[in-house]
C-alpha cells in the first residue's frame, strides 16, 4: 500500500507541479492581497464542504470505517481528481486502493463506484435547478432560451439514465464499454472473462441500495446537491470583495454554469482555461464585469491548489 501511495502521489505531484507553471506569481500575490481575509473564509467553507462529501459516502460505505480517516481520504481523492487529466480517474482509483484493506474490493469498488455517480447525479440536478431560477428572475432572449432548453433536456436525459444505472448496476456497462475500444479490447475481455463474478457482486450492491435503502440514497443525494448549493457561498464571498451588491442566487447561477462549461472540458487537469473561460461567459450573461470573472476565476483556482496541494500531503500523512 506504500508503494501505491507513492505512485498516486508522484503523479498528483507532478500534475500540481505543472499548475504551478501556468501561473502568473505577480497577479497571484496582488489577487490574494485584495482578497484579504475572504481568502481563508473560502479556505474554510471548503473545508466544511468536504465534510459534506465525506458524509454522503460514509453513510453509502455503511459507517464500517472511521469518518475522520474518510474525510482525508475524501481530501485526497478529490485532489487526485483536481490534478489527473480525466478528472473522475486518479482519485476514484486511490479511494478503492485505501478502501480495499477495510472492507473487501468488492464493497470499496460499488461504494466507490455509487458515490461517484451520486456525486455526478448531483450536478445533473443543480444545473437543471439553476437553469429554472434564471428562467424565473432573469429576462430571455432567444439565444439564452435556447441554451437553457438545451441544457434543462440535457440534464433530465443525464438523470433518467443515471436513475436506470442506480437500479440496475453500472460496472458490467462501463467495463463493455471499454471492450469496444480497439487498442483495449482483448484485455478487457480478459479482464472480464477472470472477474465476472466481481462484476456482477459490485452491480448488485450498487441496485441494492437504491431498491432496499431507499432513505440512504435520498440522504446521499441531498447531501452532495446540499453540497453544491453552498459552495455558491465562495462565489458570493470572492464578489463582496468587489461589490456590496453582490446575491446569493448570481452566485449560484454562476457556479452553476461556469462548471457545467469546465465539465465539458474534463480532459484537462484542474480544467485549466475552461474554468476562466467559464467564469468570464456567465458573469457576462449577469451583467457583471469581465474584470469581476477574472477575480472570481483567479481566487477559486488558487483555494483549488490550495486544497489539492493539502489532499496530496495528506496521501503520506496519517496513515493509520
Amino acid at each position: 500500500m506504500k508503494k501505491l501511495d507513492n505512485i498516486f502521489l508522484a503523479i498528483g505531484l507532478t500534475a500540481f507541479a505543472l499548475m504551478l507553471m501556468q501561473l502568473d506569481f505577480a497577479e497571484v500575490w496582488t489577487g490574494l492581497r485584495r482578497a484579504g481575509y475572504w481568502f481563508p473564509a473560502v479556505i474554510l467553507l471548503w473545508a466544511a464542504l468536504y465534510l459534506l462529501n465525506t458524509r454522503a459516502w460514509w453513510i453509502i460505505i455503511g459507517k464500517d470505517v472511521s469518518y475522520r480517516w474518510l474525510y482525508k481520504i475524501t481530501v485526497s481523492g478529490f485532489a487526485l481528481n483536481y490534478a489527473t487529466p480525466g478528472g473522475l480517474m486518479g482519485g476514484e482509483a486511490y479511494r478503492i486502493a485505501r478502501l480495499t484493506p477495510k472492507i473487501g474490493v468488492e464493497r470499496a469498488s460499488s461504494s466507490v463506484i455509487l458515490y461517484v455517480m451520486t456525486h455526478i447525479f448531483s450536478h445533473f440536478w443543480f444545473w437543471l435547478i439553476s437553469a429554472i431560477l434564471y428562467v424565473a428572475s432573469r429576462p430571455l432572449t432567444a439565444g439564452i432560451g435556447v441554451l437553457l432548453l438545451a441544457t434543462a433536456a440535457f440534464c433530465l436525459t443525464a438523470i433518467w439514465f443515471f436513475l436506470k444505472g442506480y437500479k440496475n448496476g453500472v460496472a458490467n456497462s462501463i467495463v463493455n464499454l471499454f471492450s469496444r475500444l480497439p487498442f483495449l479490447r482483448s484485455k478487457v475481455s480478459t479482464f472480464i472473462a477472470r472477474h465476472k463474478d466481481k462484476l456482477d457482486t459490485i452491480d448488485s450492491q450498487i441496485s441494492a441500495l437504491h431498491r432496499q435503502n431507499r432513505s440512504i440514497f435520498f440522504r446521499a443525494v441531498f447531501l452532495e446537491l446540499l453540497c453544491r448549493v453552498l459552495s455558491s457561498f465562495e462565489i458570493m464571498f470572492i464578489l463582496l470583495i468587489i461589490t456590496p451588491e453582490a446575491s446569493f442566487l448570481d452566485s449560484m447561477l454562476i457556479l452553476a454554469f461556469t462548471s457545467l462549461f469546465a465539465n465539458m472540458l474534463f480532459f484537462l487537469p484542474l480544467q485549466l482555461g475552461g474554468r476562466e473561460g467559464g467564469f468570464m461567459l456567465s458573469v457576462s450573461g449577469l451583467s457583471i464585469s469581465a474584470a469581476a470573472g477574472v477575480f472570481v476565476a483567479l481566487i477559486v483556482r488558487l483555494r483549488e491548489l490550495f486544497w489539492t496541494a493539502l489532499g496530496l500531503l495528506l496521501i503520506k500523512i496519517g496513515r493509520s
